[in-house]
């Protein structure tokens, strides 16, 4: 809000009530930076939004979140109301607000990238995006940052690919639409490198520094260096503005797919009570996730979202991923799944995805897991250190999604009638054969491979 009331962008000077004595301007007082440690102080982006806009100066830690802070939980509630009122009505009403959702950062991260690359200084942030460091192929911290990267930007794991899958026509394409969702995304993520990159340059050369020292990551580079460096450039509103109805847009669209897999699954399995009431269940669904996220609205509210970032969507994604391919090629069975895809699509799969499937990337994705979990440290935060009594609460947390597997494989041998080998048996089969296995031309396709 601030963006449009204020004649200058509120984070471009330490002359508000909300800085402190280490606030310091390198951009009004560039001739005398290089005289001042750079540890002694604090730029008015980041006490902009550690100090007025988060208050976390008022929060000392997990232990004392403090106060719901009133207008982060306005902004919070019209977001919520956004998405129930784009979701209640199902797939093809949101599929109308996503082609606005989907296409606007398109449009802001092209106007961002020509006005960056017109900046001074851009060009070395390029240079220093595309140049490469061979050295760090061998730093296995650099392939799980990596596998991290894709499993956040493309989605695997969460459910949603799944169901925004499960809604189209049996002899869909979805060959054709994986590829390209795939190279969409790599695409995307190296185009917006560049825009990136190029005001990093403009930020470093104005600081009389490197690029390495202001290409920070997490919320940092998002909320405090780059609309740091928007700050200095004429017409700083109009570029600030474009860049949070980005992230915003970028937000919806996320919180789109994360609550329409828990919708599609629930409607799924009861079609008729929830499924014929979806209004209603979009509804209790969006009032419990607005209530949860209640949290990350008070003075601590980042130490939460750090807290649910590292233990709620960590290591845990990676093993349910891992489960993925295993039960799907080992337990459901490759020839089955083989048979489904030559089902829908009339092609058979080559032998590098059966290799993929079955071998490569379940033995890549347990290398991840577990040189995550030997590289472990306790988790920080600005300077804190959570608590023991967190740190335990966040493998609880961590381990209940893995949990839910094993409780409900418990459950069906349980209830399944007959021995112990018997129930092995049946349990690690699918509950009913699709129809096309009892194809006789299907067979041959698949004993091709297996």
């Amino acid at each position: 809000m601030s963006t449009f009331t204020s004649a200058e962008l509120p984070w471009t000077s330490c002359d508000h009530s909300w800085n402190t004595e280490k606030c310091f301007s390198s951009y009004q007082h560039a001739d005398n930076i290089s005289r001042i440690p750079q540890n002694e102080t604090v730029s008015p982006a980041a006490e902009f939004f550690e100090r007025k806009v988060l208050n976390l100066h008022l929060s000392s830690g997990l232990e004392e979140i403090g106060l719901i802070k009133w207008d982060l939980m306005l902004c919070l509630l019209a977001v919520y109301l956004i998405v129930y009122f784009s979701l209640w009505k199902g797939i093809k009403g949101s599929g109308k607000v996503v082609w606005v959702t989907a296409t606007l950062p398109y449009i802001c991260l092209l106007v961002l990238l020509i006005r960056g690359i017109t900046l001074e200084g851009a060009s070395d942030g390029i240079i220093y995006y595309l140049k490469p460091r061979w050295e760090l192929l061998l730093d296995a911290g650099v392939w799980v940052a990596a596998a991290a990267q894709v499993f956040f930007s493309l989605g695997p794991g969460f459910g949603v690919l799944l169901a925004f899958a499960s809604y189209n026509k049996l002899h869909n394409n979805c060959y054709r639409d994986t590829i390209v969702v795939s190279v969409v995304n790599c695409l995307t993520s190296f185009f917006s490198g560049f825009a990136i990159f190029s005001f990093l340059g403009y930020m470093a050369l104005k600081q009389n520094t490197s690029v390495k020292n202001v290409a920070t990551d997490g919320p940092g580079l998002v909320f405090i260096a780059y609309p740091e460096a928007i700050a200095t450039l004429p017409w700083s509103h109009l570029w600030s503005i474009l860049l949070f109805i980005m992230l915003i847009t970028l937000g919806l669209d996320s919180t789109f797919g994360g609550l329409e897999s828990v919708i599609t699954a629930f409607s799924d399995k009861f079609p008729v009570k929830i499924g014929g009431h979806r209004e209603l269940f979009v509804g209790g669904l969006v009032a419990l996730s607005f209530t949860g996220a209640l949290s990350t609205v008070t003075y601590g509210g980042q130490y939460v979202i750090q807290f649910l970032d590292t233990y709620g969507a960590g290591t845990t994604l990676l093993i349910i991923v891992i489960l993925e391919p295993i039960i799907v090629t080992w337990i459901y069975g490759v020839r089955r799944f083989m048979n489904d895809i030559y089902s829908m699509l009339g092609l058979k799969p080559s032998l590098y995805w059966v290799v993929c499937w079955c071998f490569v990337s379940p033995a890549f994705l347990i290398f991840v897991v577990i040189f995550s979990l030997l590289s472990y440290t306790p988790l920080q935060f600005n300077g804190y250190v959570y608590p023991k009594w967190s740190v335990i609460l966040g493998w609880c947390l961590a381990s209940s999604s893995i949990a839910c597997v094993a409780v409900f494989a418990t459950y069906k041998f349980l209830i399944t009638p007959g021995s112990f080998t018997e129930r092995l048996d049946i349990i690690m089969k699918p509950e009913s054969e699709p129809d096309h296995v009892t194809d006789k031309r299907d067979t041959p396709l698949a004993a091709e491979y297996v």
